[in-house]
Order: C-alpha cells, then sequence, then structure tokens
C-alpha cells in the first residue's frame, strides 16, 4: 500500500484489511508523509511492515520497495482510497490456483457515486494507450470480453510474485502515470497470462470526482506517455502516424482549452528523451486493435477534463 499523507484513508483501509477473509501480510510504503503516517501505522495496527522513503519517490519505486519487503506468493497492490469488502483478497488472488502461468489478476473497481465501473483492469489501443477497461459501464456488463484486458490496475491488482520479479517490477524511470499499463504490457511480452475477477468487487473512492489537473500532474503524464511511445517503437510502427495524431489534438487540446500552458508537451520531449536505447516490443496479443481512432481520442481528451484516468 503506497500512501502519501491523508491518514483517515489509510486507517481506513486497514480496518477493512483486518476483516478480509483470507490471511494476508500488509507492508505500508510511505513516500514522505507530513501527517506523521508511518508512527500512526506502527502504533495503531502493530502487524503490519512500514518502509519509510523519506520522499516522495513515485508509485513505482514506492511499490517495488513494498514487494521487496514481503515474501508470499501473491503480491496485491491497493491504494488506500480502495474500499474493499471482507471477501475481496479471497476473491481476487482464487483464479492464481487453476493456473501456473497466469501473472496478473484485475479487480473489478467501482465508483461511490453511481455504482457504475471506475476500472475492471486496463485496455491498450494500437497506439499503446491505455485506459480504464470498461470505465462508465453499468456493473452487470462487467462479464464483457471487450475491450481486450491487458492487466490489472495499480489501484487494485494482484500479481505472481515470480511473474513480477521476472520482469523486474515496475520502471522506476517513469515515477506517476501508465506504470501498470507497461508493466502489463512487459507482463504480456513474456510468457505470462492474465484475468480479470468480476467476483472482487470493490470501491475506488478517490476516483468518484473530477479534480482539474495541476500543470505538474500533466507534465508526468507527458512525461510517461513520450516515455513509452519510445521505448516501445510505437512511431516506428503501423500506428505512428495514428499516434502522432492523437498526441497532436491531445496537447493541443489542452493547451488550447483546458490549460493553457505547454507542461503536456514538454513532459512528452522530456519522457521521449529518457527512453533513447530503451526498445521494447509490445505484445500484440494485449493490444486491441478494435479501439478506434474517435474512441481513443475521446478517451484521451477525457484526461485533460478530468473524467478518465491516463
Amino acid at each position: 500500500m503506497p500512501v502519501r499523507d491523508r491518514w483517515d484513508l489509510t486507517a481506513a483501509c486497514f480496518e477493512r484489511l483486518r476483516a478480509q477473509t483470507t490471511r494476508h501480510d500488509v507492508v505500508v510504503v510511505d513516500n514522505g508523509s507530513s501527517d506523521g503516517t508511518p508512527g500512526r501505522v506502527r502504533a495503531a495496527f502493530p502487524d503490519a511492515r512500514v518502509v519509510e522513503l523519506g520522499a516522495n519517490l513515485g508509485f513505482s519505486a514506492a511499490c517495488n520497495a513494498g514487494v521487496r519487503a514481503g515474501s508470499n506468493e501473491i503480491v496485491v497492490l491497493l491504494n488506500n482510497d480502495v474500499e474493499c469488502p471482507p471477501d475481496f483478497l479471497e476473491r481476487l488472488v482464487a483464479p492464481f490456483s487453476g493456473d501456473e502461468r497466469l501473472g496478473s489478476v484485475a479487480a473489478l473497481l467501482l465508483t461511490r457515486a453511481d455504482g457504475r465501473i471506475e476500472s475492471f483492469g486496463l485496455a491498450v489501443d494500437p497506439t499503446l494507450a491505455g485506459y480504464p477497461r470498461l470505465r462508465g459501464f453499468v456493473a452487470g456488463e462487467a462479464q464483457s470480453t471487450q475491450p481486450l484486458l491487458a492487466g490489472p490496475s495499480g489501484a487494485a491488482g494482484a500479481y505472481r510474485r515470480q511473474a513480477w520479479d521476472d520482469v523486474g517490477g515496475l520502471d522506476e524511470r517513469v515515477a506517476f502515470y501508465g506504470e501498470d499499463v507497461d508493466l502489463a504490457l512487459r507482463l504480456r511480452t513474456g510468457r505470462w497470462s492474465t484475468a480479470a475477477a468480476p467476483d472482487a468487487v470493490a470501491i475506488h473512492a478517490g476516483s468518484a470526482s473530477a479534480v482539474e489537473r495541476s500543470a505538474w500532474q500533466r507534465y508526468q503524464g507527458g512525461f510517461a506517455r513520450g516515455y513509452f511511445l519510445r521505448r516501445y517503437g510505437v512511431l516506428r510502427g503501423r500506428a505512428a502516424l495514428r499516434a502522432l495524431a492523437t498526441e497532436a489534438l491531445v496537447v493541443g487540446g489542452d493547451a488550447a482549452v483546458f490549460s493553457h500552458d505547454l507542461a503536456a508537451l514538454r513532459g512528452r520531449v522530456a519522457g521521449w528523451r529518457a527512453a533513447c536505447g530503451l526498445d521494447v516490443h509490445p505484445p500484440p496479443h494485449a493490444i486491441d486493435r478494435s479501439i478506434t481512432f474517435m474512441e481513443s481520442v475521446k478517451l484521451r481528451l477525457g484526461v485533460y477534463s478530468g473524467k478518465t484516468a491516463s
């Protein structure tokens, strides 16, 4: 559980974890909290392990540190704003028992506001942009096989430790945004499959309302996008023109309509430079080629209006 401040969310999440029907260990990784979270965890939940990073090193570094601190066969990444019922972990890890090649499992996350799907794992379009799968659908449509599942969301996803170690965990060169998409793709590039657990249902409270993205957030999102575009060689493949057109519309729309600055563009340039020499071949079986250009544009522009994730 990566955390930074918001002790109220962390304490509530711990109380829900105490009620879980399956045995588990909790590792809290503190990204430089200023509200005394590490000490509060130790006092209120002495069975938990606390890893203090001392500063906000990002989601990837926090999750990797937490995984290294544990030893169980199955690893679950869990945001502290996920409200999980008592049988959540039991249902989430159940699919692993039947398939040794299963590397990850996605949970079904709903919004608190209307009970619709916030995400049921991740979907990836031909330009390797990732989206919350089935966002906005009613919960009863969770059985749909489209769009194609690429892997779990980092907000609440389960991973086989062997698979995690096999690909080296999350890429710490990207501190924020898109790390879970990249991990899903790297797992699928290897020998690992993924699955969805429709009965592992939780509320993702943090996604219940839209928030305006700061220039720092838009820069970080742009950095991740530029980094992964180059790392996966998207502009050298069949989707190059589509990717360029989509990025132009998204960045132009952000600058002209939403933010009136070039933070998203500057981030993409910096990310592109950072990915020099880091070539990875994307797994074709994890990409949903049925996601059209206009669907991608609509989803991506939703990032800047605060209506969807990056």
